[in-house]
């Protein structure tokens, strides 16, 4: 596309170029030792008040590295992260990211069965987890390759008064820490401990090699391995950066961004944990954002100037009846993705904060940021504009350009569109054509300045709070109960998270209560993807063919 075709470039802010240069770094590791470097003496991250410099980030994700190397690991395999927000998160990053480990983001809310799936998919040799979910990988470690375990418990980086106090309220207190047996599993301190005796290794580390395998549906039901490369990343950080870079004033010293969302997650992995070193910005990470007091904590503990988050966190904010005291003067912006931001959540954020949220778009194929609202252009309603060197398009079902104004499915080329899902061509071949434009299966419209807006899914996925949930997996995981004929998932709207799923069922036996059929779901599946409406129905409808048609269901 040449300037003609892209009207969304006249609302760049000032001094924001068209384009970046994806090719800036040779690799993310050049890029974190030189942000580590140039902003050493900074707070890096911050969490229930214990800080750590970009030094000290630097130096320990060493140590932590070249332990991993010493436990027998080798440049390219797989390693999985399995933790909430915490100290440790960017420390295991940077140090697998150094050591030439390939990371593997996991959810640590994910059952036995979801973890299987994509442990064995992505063949991962170690994890780095929680060990408030090392229960359930005990239950499965036997049917996957991995031989490296490294547990950390919550409060393990805190110091010792304060981590101990953490670690006591969490094991014995609430009881978030279910007795497991993981044979050779070392903890997190000593493996940093042990770390400093062992040096890094060199590796070949080009800007094409695949560096996180990022787990998603994508435009289906079944989990894939989005493999996203040194040139993938590099890229996305700095087209998060241009259109940052118009809200820092001087060295940016003083930039505290709030990071309420889980770093394993594509959004804040990117935006919050990669991007936000740009300017030498210290991250505030929330481990458990559903407990809202912890968050109004850190508006108290520092001057926040920024923040990441989905509309039902927003909302959430919104409503509670302390965080309007609060001292929004610091603040410049706050950034939604994930999920569409309601225009009412958006209305009460502004009039209660003094200024608006810049809503955006992205997927995990994209690494994720595809287009956000520019600094002096936020429009409430739209996904804003194309961040640089992205060209967007809206074409028809024939993958043929449409005249603005038209509705069709919104298309993606540059350079942070993935490399492909891992080990399955041809998905990859459906989700990335020829010419290399990304299919989001979003369907949208662009305004005649270049502003884009969704307006519907081309596929099934159900959006919750931000999560992705597919229908196939929700009816596979039902199909198995012995008392279920036939299921199908929809997701209905929801005022709090944006929608919530919804099964209709047929059943082989009348004993099945929904009371018992939702438990069976919650011993099988991520708490975000149990049905929270269930409805016994004689029959589902169906096409000629046999295909259930959910977009009758939806339409009861």
């Amino acid at each position: 596309m040449n300037n003609e075709s892209r009207p969304w470039l006249k609302h760049y802010p000032s001094g924001v170029a068209a384009n970046i240069d994806p090719d800036g770094y040779a690799n993310l590791v050049e890029y974190i030792r030189e942000k580590c470097q140039e902003y050493k003496k900074r707070k890096a991250f911050s969490c229930m008040g214990k800080e750590l410099t970009y030094g000290e980030v630097d130096k320990l994700s060493d140590q932590f590295g070249a332990y991993l190397l010493s436990r027998g690991l080798e440049a390219g395999d797989r390693v999985a992260i399995m933790m909430p927000n915490t100290l440790q998160y960017p420390i295991t990053l940077f140090g697998c990211l150094k050591a030439g480990l390939v990371i593997v983001n996991t959810n640590p809310l994910y059952t036995p069965r979801e973890m299987e799936h994509q442990f064995t998919d992505s063949q991962v040799k170690g994890i780095i987890i929680a060990e408030n979910f090392a229960a359930n990988l005990e239950k499965i470690i036997n049917k996957t390759q991995i031989k490296t375990i490294i547990t950390t418990s919550i409060g393990e980086l805190l110091g010792s008064i304060k981590g101990t106090m953490v670690n006591l309220a969490v094991k014995h207190i609430k009881r978030m820490v279910p007795k497991y047996q993981l044979p050779n599993a070392v903890t997190f301190s000593d493996a940093l401990k042990d770390g400093k005796k062992f040096d890094l290794v060199d590796f070949e580390n080009n800007s094409e090699r695949v560096i996180v395998h990022q787990y998603t549906g994508g435009t289906t039901g079944v989990s894939k391995g989005a493999m996203l490369t040194n040139r993938n990343l590099v890229a996305n950080l700095n087209q998060i950066k241009a259109f940052l870079d118009p809200y820092v004033e001087g060295d940016g010293s003083d930039q505290i961004v709030l990071c309420p969302l889980p770093l394993y997650h594509i959004f804040a992995f990117s935006c919050n944990c990669l991007a936000m070193m740009s300017t030498g910005a210290m991250s505030v990470l929330i481990t458990n954002p559903r407990d809202l007091s912890t968050v109004l904590k850190e508006f108290k503990r520092y001057k926040i100037t920024g923040m990441t988050g989905v509309n039902t966190l927003f909302n959430a904010l919104n409503n509670h009846p302390d965080f309007k005291s609060l001292d929004f003067s610091h603040m410049t912006i706050a950034n939604a993705g994930g999920t569409a931001l309601q225009k009412k959540v958006a209305d009460e954020w502004e009039d209660i904060t003094g200024f608006k949220i810049a809503e955006g778009y992205g997927m995990t194929e994209a690494s994720p940021v595809v287009t956000t609202n520019p600094k002096g252009g936020i429009r409430v309603g739209t996904i804003g504009v194309p961040v640089p060197s992205t060209d967007v398009r809206i074409v028809d079902e024939k993958g043929e350009p449409l005249p603005i104004g038209e509705r069709g499915e919104l298309q993606v080329k540059g350079p942070q569109v993935m490399k492909g899902y891992y080990n399955r061509p041809e998905e990859t071949a459906k989700t990335i054509t020829a010419e290399g434009w990304l299919n989001t299966g979003d369907i949208a419209v662009m305004d005649e300045d270049g502003y884009f807006r969704i307006v519907d899914r081309k596929k099934d996925m159900i959006l919750v709070s931000g999560f992705n949930v597919y229908p196939n997996e929700i009816e596979d995981v039902i199909a198995l109960h012995p008392k279920v004929d036939e299921v199908a998932a929809i997701g209905e709207q929801d005022e709090k998270s944006g929608e919530i799923v919804k099964v209709f069922v047929t059943i082989k036996d009348s004993t099945l209560t929904k009371d018992e059929l939702i438990q069976y779901c919650r011993e099988n599946l991520t708490g975000y993807k149990v049905p929270k409406k269930v409805e016994f129905i004689k029959e589902l409808p169906k096409s000629p063919v046999g295909k259930i048609l959910r977009r009758q269901l939806r339409d009861k």
